[in-house]
């Protein structure tokens, strides 16, 4: 599970967080040394590893980790990979010598792509192995943007997981989507990359081992981080189109979860 992708897309490096206030519905345990937060029903037979993007563990993230596990009837669980020390929101746009050289190096070092995909597993695999969760029969994997790179790699030879998926996912390379071993959901925004490369993106994926039971579906309104620390709830259409992404994410998860 190698990283061989290309850089961010310019969008992720110009959109700025829009925090929207919310009391999450979950509470917080410790998986591999991590906090993770954990909603959902505790008799749930699914649960979905969910990696949130370089925000961390955001409002609007938090509230869509709930919204996902009312929609699939599964256990969430979301790692805190950076600690409490997501990316500042306040660097954006990165517009600036200085911000890009603390963007590349919180990049390069906390949100180290390879280093995450080990802890994922880990956190995984321990949960797996323990009484709280030992009713849960399959698992998923879901992530956005930083997060959508690492679900990406998950979803290739030997993996814990059943389906896996992203919604305006960063860095794409088509050696993932070639690669993916599990059905997988991609959902674009109109800028995750340039329309060539997208489109190539979801084609290796409707081609693939899995191509029939694979989703592609690309939000041409919506901006990047729709479905993430960057939704606009207050706009109308921002809401519609992420619980509608929600909705296409949990169904998708609700099919291939329950074979």
């Amino acid at each position: 599970m190698t990283d061989t992708s290309t850089s961010h897309p310019p969008a992720c490096c110009t959109n700025t967080p829009t925090p929207t206030p919310y009391t999450p519905k979950g509470t917080y345990t410790t998986l591999s040394s991590l906090p993770v937060y954990i909603t959902g029903p505790h008799s749930a037979t699914t649960a979905i590893l969910f990696i949130y993007d370089i925000f961390g563990l955001a409002p609007q993230t938090l509230q869509a980790a709930d919204l996902l596990s009312t929609l699939t009837n599964s256990l969430i669980l979301m790692p805190d990979f950076f600690q409490g020390e997501p990316l500042d929101a306040e660097l954006f746009p990165i517009d600036t010598e200085e911000k890009r050289n603390v963007f590349a190096t919180f990049v390069r070092e906390k949100g180290d792509v390879g280093r995450a995909v080990e802890k994922a597993l880990e956190v995984q695999r321990e949960a797996a192995a323990g009484e709280r969760y030992k009713g849960v029969e399959s698992w998923g994997a879901f992530g956005l943007c930083w997060g959508g790179k690492i679900t990406a790699l998950l979803a290739g030879v030997e993996t814990p997981f059943r389906a896996a998926g992203t919604a305006h996912p960063g860095r794409l390379d088509l050696k993932d989507a070639e690669a993916a071993s599990i059905p997988y959901i991609c959902l674009f925004s109109k800028e995750d990359g340039t329309p060539e490369v997208m489109e190539a993106y979801g084609e290796a994926l409707k081609k693939n081992a899995h191509g029939e039971m694979n989703v592609v579906e690309k939000f041409g309104d919506m901006h990047h981080g729709w479905m993430g620390a960057r939704v606009k709830l207050e706009d109308e259409a921002g809401k519609r189109e992420f619980e509608r992404g929600y909705r296409m994410v949990g169904e998708f998860f609700s099919r291939h979860l329950s074979l």
